[in-house]
């Protein structure tokens, strides 16, 4: 059994004091932090950024700093954590007991999220899995007042198990408390759409996770300017830039069940209107009695 991966301030004896929750089979509905999908997190790049991201929009504050062995976590990283959630949701609704000591195989992350499980992935899944682990968070968010901050890893430890042979079990994870508190809060987790794995921009995964936060499945649509969505992505890139692979996203429409398109304000300043594309009713009705697949209309 290899040592495990641990975070700054994190104590061995978690692995004690904890219960080990053992992954359930992997054909689940995808969940999604809300949290996680409205600020900037996580980096948009697949290039190593170790730049801070250092947000403050009204009372929401957030912090993330990576270290240079490592660089950030990404947002294909973060697929770990909604693989997590799942688990921990599928669980609580079927009246199991969860816990922040998580227990599974490469396998099974890498299966649930639309990845192949070659050994190459295997290391990549090591990888991002080292960079939530030496990534490092502060928010104001979920706290009481704007000047107490709450400061964690996205994975507080993780270590890789054996038998007594040395053949190779699986993984066990320690997700920080900061997180799992919000994915038991039914009303700070979402349902996505599978497909979303299949996104291979980096901006294109976080518009998706902002745009099912925020539009639902709202008639009306909602709407942002280019500029409020470029200080909420934590992205390095110019306005500039970012406007222009925004406007590419609209040119290709790669967001499942959302129609995007541009409009200009009075000021010739340019909105980012999206608005979801009505179900077929066939499909809504099949819905309706179909309990596996995901809900439409819970926000």
């Amino acid at each position: 059994m290899t040592p495990p991966h641990r975070t700054a301030g994190s104590s061995s004896a978690e692995w004690e004091q904890l219960e080990l929750f053992r992954a359930l089979p992997s054909d689940l509905a995808p969940r999604d932090a809300q949290d996680l999908m409205a600020y900037p997190f996580f980096s948009l790049a697949k290039a190593r950024r170790t730049t801070p991201i250092d947000f403050k929009m009204g009372e929401i504050a957030i912090k993330v700093e990576a270290t240079p062995d490592h660089g950030m976590a990404t947002i294909w990283d973060a697929d770990v954590l909604i693989w997590a959630a799942s688990q921990i949701v599928q669980a609580r609704d079927q009246g199991l007991k969860t816990s922040r000591l998580m227990a599974t195989t490469p396998y099974e992350i890498l299966t649930f999220t639309g990845r192949a499980t070659s050994a190459r992935d295997y290391h990549r899944l090591k990888a991002a899995l080292d960079r939530l682990q030496s990534t490092s968070v502060e928010t104001s968010i979920r706290q009481s007042t704007e000047r107490r901050r709450h400061r964690f890893s996205w994975i507080n430890e993780w270590k890789e198990t054996a038998d007594a042979n040395g053949r190779p079990l699986g993984v066990e994870l320690i997700l920080p408390d900061w997180f799992y508190t919000g994915v038991l809060n039914e009303a700070l987790v979402l349902t996505i759409d599978r497909s979303y794995f299949a996104l291979t921009g980096g901006l294109e995964r976080w518009l998706y996770r902002l745009v099912r936060k925020h539009g639902g499945r709202q008639d009306g649509g909602w709407s942002f300017d280019f500029e409020h969505l470029h200080a909420k992505s934590g992205a390095l890139s110019p306005l500039k830039h970012f406007a222009f692979d925004l406007r590419d996203i609209v040119r290709r429409q790669p967001l499942p069940n959302y129609r995007l398109s541009i409009r200009r304000g009075p000021l010739g300043a340019e909105r980012l209107v999206f608005a979801s594309i009505p179900l077929d009713p066939l499909e809504r009705a099949l819905r309706r009695f179909d309990l596996s697949l995901p809900p439409v209309d819970k926000l």
